[in-house]
């Protein structure tokens, strides 16, 4: 094998981001024995910005950019990402796969009592970060009030504790990789209640595409059913054009006897909502990616999306 002996990981500070990061590590070692490690942590622009919403600060790239930025300038050789955050289109020099399997894909519901979701009372007070949950979620209950909480997992939850919330909306993903199960009160279904961001779930390794040494100690670890969902849904985002704060979402299940895709666009108070779902054609699913896409704009999306942006500031290059 033509690979490095060492490698550089480069993830964000958080407890979630460095789990993340320390499942990519474990996998490796274990895939290549005598592999050295080293892990690098950043903090992003995402983890900064606690005041306000994610979508009134541009959304391109908001947890990623600070580890390109080191990727590029190599002073690291990996980073890993949750993939819902990544934004639809990549630098030039940069390269993605995804790793490993993938964790489940729904949205979840973490509350100060066993009710579930219908049972909250009117006026209950349900904290996102997330445009796309909260207009999905309003669809379902229009007669909640929805607020934004920011801060990693830890810092929601204790604001759930400790603050106004009756509930928070998070991604199963997360909540299962710090082992928090319990805390979790309703899972949404991922196709007809809550359809998940794109890639929601999936773990990313972001790398250098002229790196092919890297490429030989990750490309093992890359299972193929990840890998198509991760193609199929991403090419839903970057044909819409979309950012991971867009309330959008796309979710490619696959069974064994079948592949197929579900997308939504929605306007951010959810009262307009364009779904279209379609087959995936296992051999290529970005084109069955690009194909969803255009259903959808061709229904409604392009002017629910053209009338977001014009109140969505746009972030720099």
């Amino acid at each position: 094998m033509n690979a490095p002996n060492r490698l550089r990981l480069g993830s964000r500070d958080s407890a979630l981001a460095l789990a993340q990061t320390h499942m990519v590590a474990d996998a490796l070692k274990q895939r290549w024995p005598g592999l050295q490690l080293e892990i690098r942590t950043f903090k992003t622009q995402g983890d900064l910005i606690l005041d306000k919403a994610l979508s009134k600060a541009g959304d391109k790239g908001l947890f990623v950019k600070e580890l390109e930025v080191a990727l590029l300038a190599g002073d690291i050789d990996l980073a890993v990402h949750s993939m819902k955050d990544m934004p639809g289109e990549l630098p030039p020099e940069l390269a993605l796969l995804s790793f490993g399997d993938r964790e489940d894909p729904r949205d979840v519901m973490l509350g100060k009592t066993d009710q579930s979701f219908m049972e909250l009372p009117p006026g209950a007070i349900i904290g996102t970060s997330s445009l796309r949950r909260e207009a999905q979620l309003r669809r379902l209950r229009s007669d909640l009030n929805f607020e934004v909480i920011r801060g990693n997992l830890l810092t929601r939850y204790r604001k759930l504790q400790d603050g106004p919330y009756d509930a928070i909306i998070l991604a199963a993903a997360g909540v299962h990789r710090l082992g928090w199960e319990e805390r979790i009160t309703q899972y949404f279904d991922p196709w007809e209640e809550t359809i998940p961001a794109v890639a929601q779930g999936i773990l990313g390794v972001e790398y250098r595409e002229s790196d092919d040494r890297v490429l030989a100690l990750i490309e093992p670890l890359c299972i193929k059913d990840v890998e198509i969902a991760r193609e199929a849904e991403r090419a839903v985002l970057t044909a819409l054009a979309g950012g991971c704060q867009l309330p959008l979402g796309a979710y490619c299940r696959i069974t064994e006897d079948a592949c197929e895709m579900k997308g939504v666009v929605l306007s951010v108070d959810g009262r307009e909502a364009i779904y279209a779902h379609m087959p995936v054609d296992f051999e290529q699913p970005a084109e069955s990616g690009r194909a969803l896409a255009a259903l959808l704009l061709d229904q409604g999306a392009r002017e629910i999306l053209q009338a977001i942006r014009k109140h969505t500031p746009v972030s720099a290059p």
